[in-house]
């Protein structure tokens, strides 16, 4: 399993090979391959920031990538990022939220087993994740910030699968974006605290002191969440690159500041009745 580049239309995006399957769609986006210009060059999907985007063009940027990862933007859900660990069951009223409909919830991670729902959750720097489990054929989509990896978000959104679709954790497969890495992700004590406070000393492997700051791997900590919560090991797929060493790939808070754009990360039933050729974990 491994992350993978493609450009479709100019489009630049990566996918999962753990997750690239007929049942599904799903993407995860850069910033290349949009029409926005000056600080939200190119491809940007913020439609709010000060000054903010020309509409238009985040419209366009949308339409580009949804074509390029092959969904239909009238089944976007997008989430409303509080960095807080609400979990929202998406369903068919919800189609077009965030895109075309205003948006009526805050929710940092959104599940669905409709078909044709696209969810969509957005980062410039935190932790952004693509679950599946093909035998309950349910999806979700995480925004984790180090806030909600100390609440556990990733685990208690499996819960949630496992709760409304029954899904089973050792079906789920997971795919861990681009985020910040620990090479760049330097806090005082107050995230090494909030970790601590949450996990207790496994948190530890995850936390490397440097002089007077903390370097924290948010991508790791948030797979061991998951490993704990019963994901396998084997289906958890990490992509290696930090958004804060590639601003020219990818939208970095940390290196880029306010004026900047989102990258987005969606998944999605197949609207179809496609079968699925995997076979199920005993």
């Amino acid at each position: 399993m491994s992350f993978q580049f493609h450009t479709i239309a100019g489009v630049r995006f990566q996918t999962s090979t753990l997750l690239e399957h007929g049942a599904i769609h799903h993407g995860f986006s850069t910033r290349l391959g949009g029409v926005s210009q000056g600080v939200y060059a190119s491809l940007n999907l913020r439609r709010h920031g000060d000054p903010p985007d020309t509409p238009e063009h985040v419209q366009e940027n949308y339409r580009r990538f949804c074509a390029a990862v092959d969904i239909k933007p009238e089944g976007l859900v997008l989430s409303h990022q509080v960095h807080q660990d609400t979990v929202r069951h998406v369903t068919a009223p919800d189609a077009g939220k965030g895109f075309s409909l205003p948006v009526d919830y805050t929710a940092d991670a959104l599940v669905t087993n409709t078909p044709g729902l696209n969810l969509m959750v957005f980062s410039a720097d935190c932790i952004i994740l693509l679950l599946w489990d093909p035998d309950a054929e349910c999806v979700g989509a995480v925004h984790a910030g180090w806030r909600g990896t100390a609440l556990d978000l990733p685990a208690k959104t499996v819960g949630e699968m496992a709760r409304l679709f029954g899904a089973k954790p050792r079906n789920i497969r997971a795919a861990i974006g681009a985020g910040i890495g620990p090479c760049c992700f330097e806090t005082r004590d107050d995230v090494p605290d909030a970790m601590r406070a949450a996990f207790g000393s496994g948190a530890e492997a995850y936390m490397t002191r440097t002089e007077d700051r903390w370097h924290v791997d948010l991508k790791e900590l948030n797979a061991w969440r998951l490993r704990e919560a019963g994901v396998p090991a084997d289906i958890i797929d990490i992509c290696p690159l930090c958004t804060a060493c590639r601003p020219d790939l990818y939208w970095s808070h940390r290196k880029l500041g306010e004026n900047r754009g989102l990258q987005a990360a969606v998944i999605g039933l197949r609207a179809g009745g496609v079968v699925p050729e995997w076979r199920s974990r005993p």
